[in-house]
């Protein structure tokens, strides 16, 4: 059954979450439609874009995303100490790049000489804006209204571009996060249209390796939430280091691959082991063929964000059960 999304999208409960969105019936999002003879390759482009864009402007961060043909995936961490730091001309600059936002916010702006009154409501509109710009929701809305309103202008057409709402899944702990990650950066080597990460276009793991081989820019991307470096504070960065991450991913991709599968399994990045994530576990994790659980974590985690959210039972997927049911 449907579920509201203030249900499903708890900050208290993790900052992370994995959204996806697909396109309706045989729309395509980006590559060729083999049906129409229609190339929609360089739509590609437009999510990276807007992703880019939309994360300079909210506190919200991304940590991984996969374009697909008719669908993508991303990852999204919730910074919300960010939003809290910002003053208020900064808070109502960022919200009106993305709307005109209504006159009396214009005037202010505009350095014109206002009441106390006015000044009051001024405020009000800027913490209303603060929350929105740490808001998922919000956030995949300007993303997926852009890329229809794009889509369809240049289709020229009117009508549902997406199939529905965006899917989100709550990334309980560092194992969830990590696997999650893996398994988006990992889409088209699944999907057979690319044979290594440093080939798999419009990931963000191609983006990692080609800002790693960079030796005259910094190591890592600016869009990208970062991976944390020796003596960096965990609350600004990912909690892996990146050379481990590339490392699980390349190993995760081979054992994926139906004609090579458990051909080096025995080469486990020490990564695994330090998070508590079983070998096996983890290769039936990378097989969970798109299903979108509404939380991912070890037991004890969703343990305790089933009864965060005051609830007797949870669709998830942890390290022992698909279905967590609390009795």
């Amino acid at each position: 059954m449907t579920r509201a999304r203030n249900s499903l999208i708890d900050p208290e409960s993790t900052p992370y979450y994995h959204c996806m969105a697909r396109c309706v019936r045989r729309a395509y999002l980006c590559g060729k439609d083999h049906f129409s003879g229609k190339d929609y390759e360089h739509r590609r482009q437009w999510v990276v874009d807007r992703l880019t864009e939309l994360a300079a402007i909210f506190a919200i961060e991304v940590c991984a995303y996969a374009v697909m043909s008719n669908h993508y995936h991303v990852v999204l961490h919730i910074n919300a100490q960010e939003a809290n730091d910002w003053n208020r001309d900064s808070v109502l600059k960022r919200w009106t790049q993305l709307f005109a936002g209504p006159v009396i916010v214009q005037r202010y702006l505009g350095r014109a000489k206002l009441s106390k009154a006015e000044m009051r409501r001024v405020d009000e509109f800027a913490e209303e804006y603060r929350l929105r710009l740490q808001d998922i929701s919000w956030f995949m809305r300007c993303l997926n209204e852009y890329l229809a309103r794009e889509a369809n202008k240049e289709d020229k057409c009117r009508g549902r571009f997406w199939e529905g709402r965006f899917k989100s899944q709550a990334l309980l702990d560092e194992a969830a996060l990590l696997t999650c990650m893996a398994y988006v950066d990992l889409n088209p080597v699944r999907a057979k249209l690319a044979d290594t990460p440093e080939t798999s276009d419009f990931t963000s793991v191609k983006e990692r390796i080609e800002k790693a081989a960079d030796n005259t820019t910094s190591k890592q991307p600016a869009s990208l939430k970062p991976f944390r470096c020796q003596g960096q504070s965990p609350e600004v960065a990912l909690p892996f280091i990146l050379q481990h991450y590339l490392e699980l991913v390349d190993w995760s991709g081979r054992v994926v691959r139906a004609d090579k599968r458990g051909a080096i399994a025995d080469d486990i990045p020490p990564i695994l082991s330090r998070l508590g994530i079983d070998s096996n576990e983890w290769i039936n994790t990378m097989r969970w063929n798109n299903r979108f659980y509404q939380a991912v974590g070890r037991l004890q985690a969703m343990k305790a964000h089933a009864l965060k959210t005051g609830r007797n039972w949870l669709r998830g997927l942890t390290a022992c059960s698909r279905l967590y049911m609390m009795h």
